[in-house]
C-alpha cells in the first residue's frame, strides 16, 4: 500500500482503490457447485418458510430489481456528468423476514444448522417436505440448542428472527454501533441481546468465547463463516434469472457494474463471488465503505487482511452507517475475493445522507445510511476513468446499486434520516 493511499485514508478523504490482483482465471467449477448446493438447500426449506412466513413468495426469500430512471437523472445533474447505460437498484432492503441483505447469509446458515440437527437425529430426510419443521415436535428439538452471533444489527436481526421462529435459543452480541430499535426488535422476538461498549470485532469475539463454553451452541461467525458466504452468493443465481426475465444482457457489449456496501466483507464478498462465477469477466464489482471504517480496503490494499484494523492507522471506526462500522475485515471473505473484487471506494457520512435524501425524493424509496453507500459509485469520476482505461464500454452497461437494508427502520427514524439528508442538499 503506497503512502498516498495511506495518507488519503488517514485524512478521511473519499478514495478509490483499484485491485491490482484482479483475475478471471481463478473462477472454478467447484465454486459454482457450492453455490448451487446452497440454492438447493434453500429450495428444500421453501415449504417451511412459506408456512411460517407467508409474506414470502412460495417460501423463496428474494428481492426485486427496479429501474431508477428519476434517480439516474438526479445523479447526473448532481455530478454534472452522464451515467452511460441503465441504473438499477437490487432491493435487498425489501427482502422478506429480515429486511436486509443479511437475510441471505444469516437465514441460510440458521436453516443449515436446523437441517444438520434434524438429519443427525434421523427426523427428516432431504427428500421430505420441510414444512414439518414448523411443528411443535421440531421446535422442542431445536430448543435444546443455542445459536450465538456478534452483530452491528442486521445480521443479528436475520439470525434472531429465523432462529427464534425455529425454536432455537438465540443470543445476539451487539456492538456499540448497533441502533437501539434493532435491539428492541430482537428482544420482542424473544432473542437475548447482550450489549457491548466496544465495536463489532469485540462483540464477535465475546460471542465466540461464550458459545465455546456450551457444547450445544452454534456460533455464526461473521468474520469466518463459509456458510454465510455461500448464502450471500446464491443472490447471483437469482439475479441471473431476473435479468433473463427482464431481457437484460450481460456480455462484452453489455457489461454489468455492481456497487456493494461493505462492512466486514462477508455480504458483498459472497455476492461478488457468486456474480463472478455466474457472469465471469463481464461483471465488475466495487465495494463501498465509510471513510472512517475502510477495513476491507485496508486489508486488501495492505495484503494483511484481518491482520490490520482501521484503528491501526488512526481511524476511530465511528460512522452513522452502523451496518458498515467494522474495524477489522473478515479473514475468510478477504481471501475469497482477493482476486475477484475490482476495487473499493470510501464515502463520507455526509454523502451517505445526501444519497439517501436524493433517492427518497426522486423514487420514494427509503434506505438506511449504510444501505445507500453504493449509490455514489456510478458518478465517481475516477471509477469511470478506470473502466475506460481497461476498455469497458459503458454505452450499454447495466449499473446495479445493491440496496442492503432499510425496510424495518421505524417511521420516526426514517423521517430523521431523510430530514438530515435534505439538510445537505442545499449546500
Amino acid at each position: 500500500m503506497g503512502p498516498t493511499l495511506l495518507s488519503d485514508l488517514q485524512s478521511q478523504k473519499e478514495t478509490l482503490w483499484i485491485n491490482p490482483l484482479i483475475a478471471s482465471d481463478h473462477i472454478t467449477g467447484d465454486g459454482i457447485q457450492e453455490i448451487v448446493e446452497a440454492e438447493q438447500r434453500l429450495t428444500r426449506f421453501a415449504p417451511y418458510i412459506n408456512r411460517v412466513f407467508p409474506e414470502t413468495e412460495n417460501g423463496i426469500i428474494e428481492s426485486p430489481i427496479k429501474r431508477l430512471k428519476n434517480m439516474q437523472t438526479v445523479l447526473q445533474d448532481d455530478a454534472q456528468s452522464p451515467i452511460q447505460g441503465q441504473l438499477l437498484l437490487k432491493c435487498d432492503n425489501e427482502l422478506p423476514i429480515a429486511g436486509s441483505i443479511k437475510a441471505r447469509g444469516g437465514i441460510y446458515e440458521v436453516l443449515k444448522i436446523a437441517e444438520t440437527v434434524a438429519l443427525k437425529q434421523n427426523w427428516i430426510r432431504e427428500t421430505d417436505d420441510y414444512s414439518v419443521l414448523a411443528t411443535s415436535r421440531f421446535k422442542k428439538l431445536f430448543s435444546q440448542y443455542s445459536i450465538a452471533v456478534g452483530s452491528t444489527g442486521n445480521l443479528g436481526l436475520s439470525i434472531g428472527i429465523m432462529g427464534a421462529a425455529l425454536g432455537f435459543k438465540v443470543t445476539v452480541h451487539m456492538s456499540r454501533d448497533a441502533k437501539r430499535w434493532k435491539k428492541e426488535l430482537l428482544r420482542e422476538k424473544g432473542v437475548k441481546v447482550v450489549e457491548h461498549a466496544q465495536d463489532f470485532s469485540h462483540a464477535v469475539a465475546e460471542g465466540r468465547k461464550q458459545c465455546m463454553l456450551d457444547a450445544d451452541c452454534f456460533f455464526i461467525d461473521d468474520e469466518n463463516s463459509k456458510d454465510l458466504f455461500m448464502g450471500y452468493a446464491v443472490a447471483a443465481l437469482r439475479l441471473r434469472k431476473q435479468f433473463e426475465e427482464e431481457g437484460i444482457k450481460v456480455d462484452h457489449d453489455h457489461p454489468l457494474i455492481v456497487y456493494l456496501p461493505c462492512g466486514v466483507g462477508g455480504g458483498p464478498g459472497g455476492v461478488t463471488y457468486g456474480l463472478k462465477h455466474v457472469f465471469g469477466e463481464h461483471v465488475h464489482c466495487y465495494f463501498a465503505e465509510p471513510v472512517n471504517s475502510p477495513c476491507v480496503l485496508l486489508g486488501l490494499a495492505s495484503g494483511k487482511h484481518e491482520g490490520i484494523s482501521v484503528q491501526d492507522i488512526g481511524l476511530n471506526n465511528q460512522t452513522e452507517a452502523d451496518g458498515l462500522a467494522v474495524g477489522r475485515p473478515s479473514a475468510l471473505a478477504g481471501r475469497m475475493i482477493n482476486e475477484l473484487v475490482n476495487g473499493v471506494y470510501t464515502v463520507s457520512d455526509k454523502n451517505l445522507f445526501k444519497m439517501l435524501a436524493l433517492l427518497y425524493q426522486s423514487e420514494s424509496i427509503f434506505l438506511e445510511p449504510s444501505a445507500v453507500a453504493g449509490m455514489l459509485g456510478p458518478i465517481l469520476p475516477d471509477l469511470q476513468k478506470h473502466l475506460a482505461s481497461i476498455q469497458v464500454d459503458l454505452t450499454h452497461a447495466t449499473h446495479v446499486v445493491w440496496a442492503t437494508g432499510g425496510n424495518l427502520v421505524p417511521d420516526s427514524i426514517t423521517e430523521e434520516y431523510v430530514k438530515k439528508g435534505k439538510s445537505y442538499l442545499g449546500e
